[in-house]
């Protein structure tokens, strides 16, 4: 039998093969880039910012094994989102080309106050095989024990970041307590710099923001007030050829054209994402008389209560259609007016065509999409005979004066609710609630409680009581006196000139047109007086 010989097990080293890009890098340069920002804008980190740039500029160049691959720079921009540093990705994008073999910056949150970010980015740069040197820590990414390092200063970074957050947040409420209100000049039309740095009015903006203000209230809707904008080629608060229905209803919606602010409509949920929210959990402060006004405040108010009548049209189902629609219609003003007397629905405007020849008529909805079923009395009305019935009833009010005193009457009633007696006594009532607080805190600062402290209070509850219905009573009727006020202003306007159905001067004029029958409507004008007008 064949002896089986054992051999000797042997362990051979195999030396390492050199790259070709290894030994280009051993007698080429490394093209370094450096990474520098400041999260302010005062001058004193201007300086900081320049000193960087110059700084890394020159160590970069005095190092015979470094050649500069550029100096990146973000100047007053936050550090917690890497998308929103426009030269730090700019830097990355370089890094992913393979044009950068090494970056150095002063510290870790230089380079991102957000952990995610920071590991994520230089994660990627190692796998790109690109060193990222941290001075002030210390730190080289290329180490095996770099990154846990990294993630400790990382989140410090973080931390104060959140930390100098929350303090801008506390420091931003107590301003707004204080009525301390900041303005956008450059993305707020309407206003400017003064020279005492306080906000004053751009004539010309001015002019733009109170035709937005004049046509919403004569009956435009806010996309033909958008295409009016566009047509004269007036610019949006940003500079753009093209408005947005968003924009102008912002613009109607801004208490600071009346010289008022609310501050505190947002808040910043987290400092990291800068997501915002809308303010319904904290306190809000309310400014009056901050600023010039462009717009008048009743004029303004007048715009919010039209923009809630639009808003709040009552829906209508339509055949064929899965939701209600309500939209309102700047193109006929009876679409907004004009409804059946017995069902209460909107008419719609139809057209009709019979023998080549057509007919605009004017029916009820529920008629018109359900038959008989839910209104069988309504009648259909043609357009013409309609518009002329309201023409004639405008014509009655002006050239017979009981008509026009009727209005003028109930603005008097109106003035006399609103009388000087009750500024006056309103006046006197906040005297003796400014004494009777004054006796209050006197009476309490000695400790004792007395029966006459307690009827102190009772008398004071008593009057503020007192006066908070008597601001809502003259709020009441300023706006009813202001109405009427728009409907003479209306009508003098039609004394002097024909007459000729006009959906803006009938939206001025009439509240409501009720279809009693064939024969007959009900025209209810603003302000409450009413005129039966026969059709036909």
């Amino acid at each position: 039998m064949e002896q089986v010989i054992q051999k000797v097990k042997t362990v051979r080293e195999i030396a390492p093969t050199i790259k070709k890009e290894e030994t280009k890098r051993s007698y080429k340069q490394l093209r370094v880039a450096a990474y520098c920002r400041v999260s302010t804008d005062s001058d004193e980190q201007e300086m900081s910012f320049g000193a960087q740039v110059e700084y890394y500029t020159d160590k970069i160049m005095r190092n015979p094994e470094w050649s500069l691959a550029g100096i990146y720079a973000d100047d007053g921009i936050s550090g917690t989102q890497a998308v929103k540093r426009p030269d730090f990705m700019k830097m990355i994008r370089q890094c992913r080309k393979g044009n950068i073999d090494l970056i150095i910056t002063k510290s870790v949150s230089r380079f991102a106050r957000n952990t995610v970010d920071c590991l994520n980015y230089v994660r990627e740069l190692k796998a790109l095989g690109v060193a990222v040197i941290f001075e002030k820590e210390g730190l080289n990414t290329m180490n095996t024990t770099s990154e846990i390092y990294i993630s400790m200063h990382g989140i410090f970074a973080q931390s104060e970041s959140e930390s100098l957050s929350g303090n801008v947040r506390m420091g931003k409420a107590i301003s707004a307590k204080k009525g301390n209100v900041a303005f956008s000049y450059k993305n707020f039309l309407g206003y400017r710099r003064g020279a005492d740095n306080k906000p004053e009015i751009d004539p010309e903006q001015a002019e733009i923001v109170r035709f937005i203000f004049d046509r919403y209230l004569a009956g435009d809707s806010l996309s033909i007030i958008k295409y009016s904008l566009e047509s004269k080629a007036i610019l949006t608060p940003t500079g753009k050829n093209m408005w947005s229905v968003a924009t102008i209803r912002s613009i109607l919606t801004n208490e600071k054209y009346k010289g008022d602010a609310l501050l505190q409509k947002t808040y910043v949920v987290d400092c990291i994402t800068h997501k915002s929210k809308r303010n319904d959990d904290r306190p809000q402060y309310y400014v009056e008389n901050n600023h010039p006004a462009i717009i008048p405040r009743e004029t303004f108010d007048k715009a919010q209560e039209e923009m809630a009548r639009r808003t709040s049209k009552r829906k209508v189902k339509e055949i064929g259609t899965k939701t209600e629609s309500g939209k309102y219609s700047s193109k006929y003003a009876l679409t907004d007016l004009l409804i059946c007397g017995h069902c209460g629905t909107p008419y719609r405007r139809c057209t009709w065509s019979k023998n080549g020849k057509k007919k605009i008529v004017w029916r009820c909805i529920n008629r018109l999409d359900y038959g008989k079923k839910y209104c069988s009395e309504s009648p259909s009305i043609e357009e013409s005979v309609l518009q002329k019935a309201i023409v004639d009833c405008i014509k009655q009010v002006l050239q017979d004066e009981s008509g026009y005193a009727a209005i003028e009457n109930l603005k008097l009633h109106v003035n006399m609710y609103f009388g000087k007696d009750d500024e006056n006594s309103t006046v006197e009532d906040e005297a003796r609630v400014k004494e009777l607080i004054q006796a209050i805190t006197e009476a309490a600062s000695s400790g004792e409680y007395s029966a006459e402290m307690q009827s102190m209070v009772d008398e004071l509850n008593r009057i503020k009581s007192i006066i908070a219905e008597k601001k809502v009573k003259q709020t009441s009727a300023k706006k009813s006196a202001g109405r009427l006020d728009e409907i003479l202003e209306a009508v003098d306007l039609l004394k002097d000139q024909p007459i000729e159905f006009n959906n803006q001067a009938i939206r001025k004029l009439i509240e409501c047109i009720k279809v009693i029958s064939k024969n007959e409507i009900l025209i209810i004008f603003k302000g409450g007086f009413e005129k039966n007008v026969p059709l036909g």
